[in-house]
Order: structure tokens, then sequence, then C-alpha cells
């Protein structure tokens, strides 16, 4: 069983690498993202209540997010590990990972951020915006509200699980192929 956290900020690259890491490791891929949409989409009373925190820039509240992610993770219990792509995101969903995770006997394996310039990611989410109909990649002051959160909640993690020696930073620029290769260096050496 291995289980990774893909780290990163929006616009990162987390749900593009998922994509191949998930196909080539045998993963179940967990993105609180598509979790959170399929929830709206259904209009699904934690989606409602996502859709109003998302719509403003806002990240989840970890009760829901926890909630949904709980809910994956049940439906593909034979999964011989997973990708959570966008969780957690702060030192108590990591908590409340590493508890959840210890019912089913597991851990964490690995941590591995994708790093990137906020002025290039920035750049990324409006273009990104322009397709995915996302209100929350459109408006560049909510872009950098989540940054700004991003900093304050999420950034504390790479302290938390470095310290467990779980924390493996790697460059999140440039061609996608050369970022696979970038992550699957860091997966093989687990």
């Amino acid at each position: 069983m291995i289980n990774i956290v893909l780290f990163g900020k929006p616009g990162a690259g987390k749900g593009t690498q998922a994509e191949f890491l998930k196909g080539k490791y045998n993963l179940t891929h967990i993105s609180t993202g598509d979790i959170f949409r399929f929830n709206i989409k259904n209009e699904t009373p934690l989606g409602k209540e996502a859709q109003n925190f998302i719509n403003n820039g806002e990240l989840v509240p970890d009760s829901l997010t926890i909630k949904m992610l709980e809910d994956e993770v049940n439906k593909n219990l034979t999964s011989k590990g997973f990708l959570f792509d966008g969780f957690p995101r702060t030192i108590a969903q990591a908590d409340a990972l590493d508890a959840f995770l210890k019912t089913k006997n597991w851990d964490v394996t690995a941590t591995i951020a994708l790093e990137a310039d906020d002025e290039i990611l920035i750049k990324r989410l409006l273009e990104r915006g322009k397709t995915s109909g996302r209100a929350d990649d459109q408006d560049e002051d909510k872009i950098r509200n989540r940054y700004q959160e991003y900093n304050e909640k999420t950034a504390p993690l790479m302290e938390y699980y470095n310290q467990q020696h779980k924390f493996y930073p790697i460059n999140g620029i440039g061609a996608i192929a050369d970022i696979t290769e970038r992550l699957s260096t860091v997966i093989e050496s687990l």
C-alpha cells in the first residue's frame, strides 16, 4: 500500500500529473476538487455548502472536505494505494487523514510538492478559467486570495511532513513529461 499526497498551489499541475501517476503506479486518484465538483453538480447537501465557499475563492471547511474524502476512500478499499490531490491542506486535515488511515492500518507514504512561481501559476489559472467555467479560475483577486490562504494554512504542512521524513519538493515548471519523470524518480525511491 502506497499513499501519496500530491501537494502544490492551485494551478501547479497536480491534476495533470495525477493522471499519469495513477496509471503508472496503479493508484486510486482522489482529487478533492473532483469530489467537490461531483457533489456540486449533483447538488448534494455537502456540494451546495461547498459551492458557497468556492464561489468566494475560499477553501472548503475541513468538516466538509474530510467527509467527502472518507466516502471516496471507502468506495475503493481494494485499491493498491491512493494519490491524494488537494488534500490535506491544513495541519488539522493532515491529522484527520492520519487518524482515518490508521483505522485502515495504512499511513501516508510520502508527500510530493510541485513548486512553481505564483505569477506563472496565476497565468495558468486565468488561461484554464477561459475553458473550465470555474469562477474561481477567472478572477485574479480570487486566485490571489486562494494563494494567501495556501501560504497561511497549507505551507506549514511542508514542515509537518518534513519532520516525518515524508516531504519531497520538486520543480513543477517545465514540460509535462519532465515533471512526470521528476515525480517518478521520487516515487521509485520510496
